[in-house]
């Protein structure tokens, strides 16, 4: 049994989008003590992604930050139709590494007393994207234009604010739990932005020409449906 298990594991090459990192990482861990397959991950801008699946990248499952990256490529001819389904549903956060500089309405944006906002690049990352549609829902969006600073995607834009060069920042409540669970002290300050806001953040899984045929790439998509997933992905804050 051992030996035909370890026969028969494979690699699969999954783009993984950059709010989804930590805990793809608990899963692939998993994945690969349930399976004996391997998933070779790149992290990245799902916009990116896009844009590489599309120039002959090698990816073979990709993990999108929203529903339409996955949905295009299949129109492209790029993804395997009836593959692509919701993972998980992101939620969105203002986040401070101060403690205490912003408070659980979101009311600092209007105050003021910061000079850079972090934002992901919206025409490249989903949470960029619901971030600016959250601003122009506030009436925000022109008055805090000149304080924007903008990250190439999610894991940049939560850099710049944990290292304090943007003092809060539009992020992934996944990022924010994830500083919580490797066991560092919860540090700042966030507000959990009312999903009315924006679009929800569906974020969508789907086989990629690439990986069609192949049972590591299968195998992950079956595995990401399983419950052992789904706890770890809503230990991170996400929702279905």
């Amino acid at each position: 049994m051992v030996a035909c298990h370890v026969a028969h594991a494979g690699e699969v090459q999954v783009a993984v989008a950059a709010n989804f990192a930590a805990p793809f990482q608990k899963i692939a861990a998993d994945f690969a003590a349930a399976t004996g397959h391997t998933a070779v991950t790149v992290v990245g801008a799902t916009g990116k992604f896009h844009a590489q699946v599309k120039a002959g990248a090698p990816f073979e499952v990709l993990l999108a930050a929203d529903d339409e990256t996955p949905r295009k490529l299949i129109g492209e001819g790029f993804a395997v139709k009836g593959s692509a389904f919701t993972y998980a549903i992101g939620k969105l956060v203002l986040w401070s590494a101060q403690p205490g500089l912003v408070d659980a309405q979101g009311a600092v944006l209007k105050k003021g007393g910061f000079a850079h906002l972090a934002v992901a690049n919206p025409k490249l990352a989903p949470y960029g994207a619901a971030a600016m549609a959250t601003l122009q829902a506030l009436g925000l969006a022109d008055a805090l234009a000149p304080k924007i600073v903008q990250g190439e995607n999610i894991a940049q834009t939560f850099q710049f604010v944990s290292t304090g060069n943007a003092e809060l920042g539009f992020v992934a409540l996944s990022q924010v739990l994830q500083v919580q669970q490797l066991g560092k002290p919860a540090v700042g300050s966030h507000w959990l932005v009312p999903a009315k806001h924006h679009t929800p953040i569906r974020q969508d899984a789907v086989l990629l020409s690439k990986g069609a045929g192949k049972p590591a790439a299968q195998a992950l998509l079956a595995y990401l449906r399983s419950d052992a997933a789904k706890a770890v992905i809503q230990s991170f804050g996400y929702g279905f």
